[in-house]
């Protein structure tokens, strides 16, 4: 049986015309507002999002990030940061040289350190038990958000009245031991 080409695919010289000239076009932006508006207008956000995402995939395996971190902190799967790990492992010459060039990134409220990326990722620890089993815990979260939201007026008063439980609990504990004590004499 005959084998017939695809008339739609493309040829392997024209591929590679056409992606030279995508590489001269990126090489004309000046500044990272062009890179963005030229962007915007040639991906789709799903598209940007994923080469944004093994951008930073390759940036925190050259960290020394393990998968489950990374996974994580970029909510990707493992094949996906096993592909990027192949591809620097392979070649990589140009994630090397765009990270080494990439100025550092501006941190949202300071990076994790390594134990508490860790604490986050355990299914056991405190605050993933936490997470899972929110009703035995319901009055604790509720007062957090309560503190959360609050403003620092009402946070003092809160604060205040919270001093005042404690030295309920000191007054429980003073009876308690006072009618111990009393209650030992009378056996």
């Amino acid at each position: 049986m005959a084998k017939f080409t695809n008339p739609s695919k493309l040829s392997k010289e024209e591929q590679g015309r056409l992606i030279l000239r995508l590489c001269q076009a990126i090489c004309l932006m000046n500044n990272p507002i062009e890179a963005a508006q030229f962007l915007k207008d040639i991906l789709s956000a799903q598209e940007a999002e994923m080469l944004a995402k093994r951008l930073k995939i390759a940036e925190m395996l050259m960290e020394g990030k393990t998968y489950s971190q990374i996974s994580y902190c970029l909510k990707t799967s493992s094949s996906t940061i096993a592909k990027v790990y192949e591809w620097l492992k392979l070649s990589g010459e140009g994630f090397k040289m765009v990270i080494e060039r990439l100025p550092e990134e501006p941190t949202k409220g300071g990076k994790l350190s390594e134990d508490e990326l860790d604490e986050r990722i355990s299914p056991h620890s405190w605050r993933n038990i936490k997470r899972r089993h929110p009703l035995f815990f319901w009055p604790q979260l509720l007062l957090e958000q309560i503190m959360k939201s609050a403003k620092e007026k009402d946070r003092n008063k809160f604060m205040a009245i919270l001093k005042t439980m404690d030295k309920k609990s000191v007054l429980y504990k003073q009876l308690d031991k006072i009618l111990s004590q009393r209650y030992k004499g009378r056996q």
